[in-house]
């Protein structure tokens, strides 16, 4: 079952279309490279912005995606 949690945009790579993700609540939870939704604008992708991040599967925090921006 997926599972959405908030994070904070720490980066964006336009190329892959990947961001860094800082996810609240967690220190030690940083993901580098989280796939982001080509729906989002890359222009809408800036650090400090928050983020909804959809893991599909909660042991593995590679099949993940940013599905929202705001804030």
């Amino acid at each position: 079952m997926a599972e959405t949690r908030k994070g904070v945009l720490k980066s964006f790579t336009a190329g892959a279309y990947t961001a860094g993700v800082q996810i609240s609540g967690s220190l030690g939870g940083y993901l580098p490279a989280v796939p982001v939704s080509r729906g989002i604008p890359a222009a809408e992708l800036t650090a400090g912005r928050r983020v909804a991040v959809v893991f599909f599967d909660s042991t593995n925090p590679d099949d993940a995606v940013v599905s929202a921006v705001w804030g």
